[in-house]
């Protein structure tokens, strides 16, 4: 099957992403505005409490948002965003992030990010808003 551009516009964002690949990021799908991907929480990712540190699931959503407002190949950058955790993440955790398109305007977009366990348990929601540049990536 052949890979779209919004496929290969992101695989190439995750290719020079050094974080997103420590993160151990794997992108599951991407169509236009729209991206689904995963990973697994691993030890060294856990606070001083035995959990993850919030900056995972906030990481692994930001990253999410990042593929979803950029595969139209219009660099785009974070201008706002918020989360809520909504239950405690462990290690060995699967978690999935999937990114919604809200908005698409020429300058700015919006987007919905919802991060699940493997239990497909809501672990946190994710809501970005982006700033377009209008520059290309590739």
């Amino acid at each position: 099957m052949e890979k779209s551009s919004f496929q290969i516009i992101t695989e190439q964002l995750l290719k020079q992403d050094a974080f997103s690949q420590w993160l151990g990021i794997e992108l599951l799908e991407i169509r236009e505005g729209y991206s689904r991907i995963k990973m697994t929480v691993r030890k060294e990712m856990v606070n001083g409490f035995g959990i993850a540190h919030g900056g995972i699931a906030f990481s692994l959503a930001d990253s999410a948002f990042a593929f979803a407002c950029n595969n139209r190949n219009n660099l785009s950058v974070a201008l706002d965003t918020s989360i809520t955790f909504t239950k405690a993440v462990q290690v060995a955790d699967v978690l999935t992030a999937e990114a919604t398109e809200i908005h698409n305007g020429r300058s700015t977009g919006v987007y919905s990010i919802s991060v699940y366990n493997q239990q497909q348990v809501l672990v946190a929601a994710f809501r970005g808003t982006c700033f377009r540049t209008g520059k290309k990536h590739v």
